[in-house]
């Protein structure tokens, strides 16, 4: 290669390099424009933005508060509940354990009243149906042997029929 057409070929490049450094500053100078403003957009915004986070803060900060003392008001709602349950518990151990002492008595005062029920029966028995029977018995007794004597002699065909059913 020539000198000449060196040269013509680094100036050339030199052109492009210039024509890139230009454009490159134009997009400098639009990112810069663009910049300015959004700066200029974020400065107009920035007292709604502000007002908006002290409101936020406010808020949380209130609601800091409110759920402390629900948290608080749960608590207390927990523990009385616990104390209610414990005094159910307590009052239903205890009536359990009456009924059982109520349920045990009757059933005593249910078996003396058996065992009583059964002597009264036992006394009546010996007292008066004993005698009844033992009265009855003396009277058939007696119906018999006046049946025997009046009924006078046998009969020799009943003797001998009486004799024929032993035999």
């Amino acid at each position: 290669m020539d000198q000449q057409t060196l040269l013509t070929v680094m100036t050339v490049f030199v052109i492009v390099a210039a024509a890139a450094l230009i454009i490159q500053a134009g997009f400098l100078f639009g990112i810069y424009k663009a910049s300015r403003g959004m700066n200029e957009n974020v400065q107009r915004l920035m007292p709604k933005i502000e007002s908006l986070l002290e409101t936020s803060r406010q808020t949380i900060e209130e609601s800091r508060k409110q759920i402390a003392d629900i948290t608080a008001k749960t608590s207390d709602i927990l523990d009385t509940t616990r104390k209610q349950l414990q005094r159910m518990d307590e009052l239903l151990a205890d009536v359990s354990v009456r009924a059982k002492v109520q349920f045990d008595r009757a059933e005593m005062v249910l078996d003396d009243a058996m065992g009583r029920a059964q002597q009264t029966i036992a006394m009546v028995h010996g007292g008066v149906i004993k005698p009844i029977q033992q009265i009855q018995a003396v009277a058939a007794g007696l119906r018999t042997a006046l049946s025997f004597l009046t009924r006078g002699r046998p009969n020799p065909t009943q003797a001998t029929a009486d004799e024929e059913m032993f035999i």
